[in-house]
């Protein structure tokens, strides 16, 4: 059985390479064993240095479950309470009433995103660090998207601010805090904090991230779009990223939560529970991780990120201590995280393969979409696909399993989009879900004249 899993995953990713759809690593285990690891691509597209299992990636939104341990750790440690407000430890945001260390850690401390307040206020000649986001927070007081744990919304600003307690609390800085605490205990020698444009270091076989510039028609670096690019102003910022590390590092973390040495019971319940809003809705979050509960695969613990060319992902199956590390260092239209067929290998099922439609189908569905709130979406035709726009530089792809019904590529727990056609097939709207997230809308086509 092993044996035809690792042939099943030699030909999956060799594909996924050779149609340039995937460049990084991967380590795929079970009950801590590893059965599958391999790298594909390079690290450095200037000197064309290869990728190898030791190569250290920029971790993204994955370094979240760190800055939720840390936090886990002060808890036990008796020097702060899930149930502090924030303005304990940054009074500086004493208009935030009534949002708590444990709304942070969820996300439902119903925050105002600091990314978009960066782009309309901040400095861009100037590298943002923490402190400046708080002090940006203070001046302009944006008001809250909600109250606190009245709903779930992902929020960057929430860990940005667990990163700034952190430190606030243990009198040393994030990185000190992390390594004296968390890597060095577990062995993770090749575990950092690197923020490469505000404290460049020397770091020894380091994978750069990667975007595809439209206008170049080439591989480039966030960084040659300009001071003005958003990963290059926000690169001071840590809690909610810029933790760095590898395959072998990361293993080492999967197991050390299985460790009563290193967390307990009582912790993993509160690090692995989902936790409800005020109006009884489940999160599907815990202490920096995403929940989920499948009929196959069991209890999963799992995150994803992406930032400035990376994508991550680290998937934990509880109950069946399997193990899925995925680090890439390429962002473009055709990267994807192929986490839904390495699941399914991983337990003996045959890979999905996306069916193909027609241009003039596909064109039918683009178009401007109303939510009921009355907000604008757009579905964009390029390259025979179609997209969802993120921002200016980030597109989702939408993957066809059916004449009408799409998922975005390598989002994870899955998202559907499903046109909706009247009597005489014209599209008249699209229903999005994501059961995992309680998401379930339905939007109106705009009528342009």
């Amino acid at each position: 059985m092993l044996k035809r899993k690792l042939i099943n995953y030699i030909f999956f990713f060799n594909e996924l390479h050779k149609e340039g759809k995937f460049n990084g690593n991967v380590l795929i285990a079970e009950k801590g064993e590893i059965i599958f690891k391999e790298s594909y691509g390079l690290a450095n597209e200037e000197t064309k240095q290869k990728l190898n299992e030791e190569t250290v990636f920029e971790l993204a939104s994955l370094s979240k479950q760190f800055t939720a341990m840390g936090i886990v750790q002060l808890e036990k440690e008796g020097r702060l309470s899930y149930n502090d407000t924030i303005s304990k430890y940054i009074p500086e945001l004493k208009i935030y009433k009534g949002v708590t260390i444990h709304n942070l850690l969820t996300h439902t401390g119903g925050l105002p995103d600091y990314m978009g307040l960066a782009e309309d206020y901040w400095d861009k000649t100037k590298i943002a660090t923490n402190d400046d986001i708080i002090s940006l927070l203070e001046k302009i007081k944006p008001k809250m998207e909600f109250e606190p744990n009245k709903k779930w919304d992902y929020s960057n600003t929430g860990y940005l601010l667990l990163g700034t307690i952190i430190e606030r609390v243990s009198g040393k800085s994030f990185e000190e805090y992390l390594k004296e605490k968390i890597f060095s205990p577990i062995g993770m020698n090749n575990t950092t904090i690197y923020r490469r444009r505000f404290l460049p270091k020397k770091m020894q076989n380091y994978a750069l991230g990667y975007i595809f510039s439209d206008s170049l028609q080439r591989k480039i670096l966030p960084d040659e779009l300009g001071n003005d690019f958003y990963v290059v102003y926000l690169d001071g910022i840590v809690g909610d990223g810029m933790v760095n590390s590898n395959i072998h590092d990361l293993l080492l973390w999967d197991r050390a939560l299985y460790n009563n040495s290193f967390i307990d019971n009582n912790d993993r319940k509160l690090i692995f529970s989902s936790y409800k809003t005020d109006e009884n809705e489940e999160t599907d979050y815990g202490y920096g991780w995403f929940l989920a509960d499948n009929d196959i695969y069991g209890k999963i613990a799992y995150h994803t990120g992406s930032w400035a060319g990376y994508l991550t992902f680290i998937d934990r199956h509880l109950d069946n201590d399997k193990t899925i590390i995925i680090l890439q260092n390429n962002s473009n239209k055709e990267t994807k995280i192929p986490i839904k067929n390495v699941r399914r290998i991983l337990y003996d099922l045959p890979v999905e393969k996306p069916i193909i439609l027609e241009d003039d189908l596909l064109l039918k569905y683009k178009g401007i979409y109303i939510t009921d709130k009355g907000k604008e979406k757009e579905i964009v035709f390029e390259d025979n696909k179609l997209w969802i726009p993120m921002n200016p530089q980030v597109k989702l792809e939408l993957v066809p399993v059916s004449k009408t019904k799409f998922i975005v590529s390598g989002f994870s727990p899955e998202v559907s989009y499903t046109f909706i056609l009247d009597k005489n097939s014209e599209v008249i709207g699209y229903r999005v879900q994501q059961p995992e997230q309680g998401v379930d809308q339905i939007t109106k086509r705009k009528i342009t004249q």
